[in-house]
């Protein structure tokens, strides 16, 4: 592979720069006979999808060359590092890939029968086996499990919890023995206090947080990856929801007021995430999308950047634009900070070294 030398302003510190990349890494050494590939750009860590599902369809696995093309689709859009979330399908083949985004998976998401999306999910008989089912998770994945913390009782006709609070906490701490993270799907509001009070470390959706709850996830360090696009689609839920009223009255609400949770939560100094949650209802690609939904629900435009880029990479320990790390980065013909549109053209996407675009 022939080095390559990219000069422009470097964010997040916005300092011109020039820099080298060989042997897939970056160097602030100069190479001899690099090869410019661009110069007077705005050079951008590659972008990060904290919640996307590679390998997930509508109605669960997809093949595996199916989900290496929903990779590619996310990488051509600037996303160089994904958090899988959960995925009923074993991608590590993606993984071995030098064209493919980096993936980070969750594993399975664990749930109870009939309280998911039917055929994505590990669906325990017992509560009781959820400590024993995290535990297996956090050995298989990389560092991270996945929990269905509430869904749809059709008995009870709305949102409910799936797991007792001693269950919970017994699991999340089985988690943190075994050096993993632990994430929640969550809608609504009843199984909040359980899930921040086992010591959760993310939420996803997280739709119903209150005020008091933000401010104990920022003073917990607990990460919030809200998914507003896929929020988006919380009405149209609702209207196929016609046996469960109650139900469907409650998703709407909960559309209704993402926005102001979220710009209370970024007040609040929870950590806010990019997150499309690509697979099953929502497209891949998405990732500006979700960046400029941030935005307009309080973000400033360098937080919904950082949120899908820097700050992302840091909170899931992969590194920036900086000497010797892997060649992940996106150059940009003007600066993201001032029009997020600029997302949507980048001049060169380059993973590993390797430049695509």
């Amino acid at each position: 592979m022939s080095a390559l030398h990219v000069s422009g302003t470097v964010l997040p510190d916005g300092s011109p720069r020039e820099l080298w990349i060989t042997d897939g890494r970056i160097s602030f050494e100069p190479v001899p006979g690099a090869e410019t590939l661009a110069t007077g750009g705005f050079l951008v860590p590659g972008l990060v999808d904290a919640h996307c599902h590679p390998g997930l369809g509508p109605r669960g696995a997809v093949p595996v060359a199916d989900a290496a093309e929903q990779a590619v689709t996310d990488r051509d859009a600037g996303t160089l590092l994904i958090r899988d979330c959960g995925l009923p399908l074993d991608v590590r083949p993606l993984q071995a890939r030098a064209d493919l985004p980096t993936i980070i998976r969750c594993g399975r998401h664990l749930a109870l029968p009939k309280r998911y999306v039917p055929g994505f999910a590990i669906e325990l008989d017992d509560v009781a086996l959820l400590p024993e089912a995290v535990a297996e998770q956090a050995r298989d994945g990389d560092g991270w499990v996945k929990l269905v913390g509430d869904w749809i009782d059709r008995g009870e006709g709305d949102l409910a919890p799936l797991w007792p609070d001693d269950v919970l906490a017994e699991a999340v701490g089985v988690a943190h023995d075994l050096g993993a993270r632990v994430t929640a799907h969550v809608f609504g509001e009843a199984a909040l206090p359980g899930l921040i009070n086992a010591g959760i470390d993310c939420l996803e959706h997280g739709t119903a947080l209150n005020p008091d709850q933000l401010g104990e996830l920022a003073r917990r360090d607990v990460a919030l990856v809200p998914t507003l696009i896929n929020i988006e689609n919380f009405p149209g839920i609702a209207d196929q929801a016609t046996k469960y009223p109650t139900y469907a009255a409650h998703m709407r609400a909960l559309h209704a007021g993402v926005a102001d949770m979220v710009s209370a939560a970024v007040e609040a100094g929870v950590r806010v995430f990019a997150g499309t949650d690509a697979g099953g209802m929502v497209a891949h690609g998405l990732i500006a999308d979700e960046v400029e939904a941030l935005h307009r629900a309080g973000m400033t435009r360098e937080q919904a950047l950082a949120s899908a880029s820097w700050a992302a990479r840091e909170w899931l320990g992969r590194p920036g634009i900086s000497d010797g790390a892997p060649a992940d980065l996106i150059v940009y013909p003007a600066d993201p900070r001032e029009d997020l549109a600029v997302l949507r053209h980048p001049s060169h996407i380059v993973l590993r070294g390797t430049v695509f675009g």
